[in-house]
């Protein structure tokens, strides 16, 4: 008899999240009660206290697609995402930039639309750049993650999955 095993355990996603990011906006609300995520306030943490990022998947605009091959590396690393507006997160970036050379950058492939009604202009994409909880959702699926529940508080999550069913199919 051929006994079955359960796949690998990801290491938790770790959401750093700008302190001004306004909450009654976020997409992420409720995230920091999920087990399988880790959330940090940035600045309100020390950058070299941050876990080791070495071999982590960072969901940004840059880099090569994400694909289902990169769930090798999501078992051994996890994810990495930065929430915050697109000012911001710039200055994020540049200032985690010593620990983010650590990470693997991958972003959403092309296709997805985000469902979010976006009202910010410094948006470089405004299509193309899907809200947090949208890339999350993505990332989860092509990564053979269980995405049950994350899109449970998410106003436009029906639109998002409508928008974007012939892109999650695998």
């Amino acid at each position: 008899m051929m006994s079955e095993t359960a796949p690998p355990q990801s290491p938790p996603t770790i959401i750093i999240r700008h302190q001004k990011e306004n909450l009654r906006k976020c997409t992420l609300r409720g995230f920091g009660r999920r087990p399988d995520v880790q959330m940090l306030t940035y600045p309100d943490f020390d950058p070299n206290a941050l876990p080791d990022l070495t071999g982590r998947i960072w969901l940004t605009l840059e880099g090569p697609p994400l694909t289902v091959d990169d769930a090798k590396l999501d078992h051994t690393g996890g994810l990495l995402l930065l929430d915050a507006t697109w000012r911001h997160a710039a200055r994020m970036v540049s200032a985690l930039r010593p620990r983010l050379v650590e990470a693997i950058p991958r972003r959403i492939p092309d296709g997805f639309v985000t469902a979010y009604p976006r009202r910010q202009t410094a948006c470089p994409d405004p299509q193309r750049g899907l809200a947090s909880v949208e890339a999350l959702y993505v990332a989860y699926h092509f990564l053979g993650r269980d995405t049950a529940g994350l899109l449970d508080n998410y106003l436009w999550a029906q639109d998002f999955l409508t928008s974007n069913a012939a892109l999650l199919t695998r």
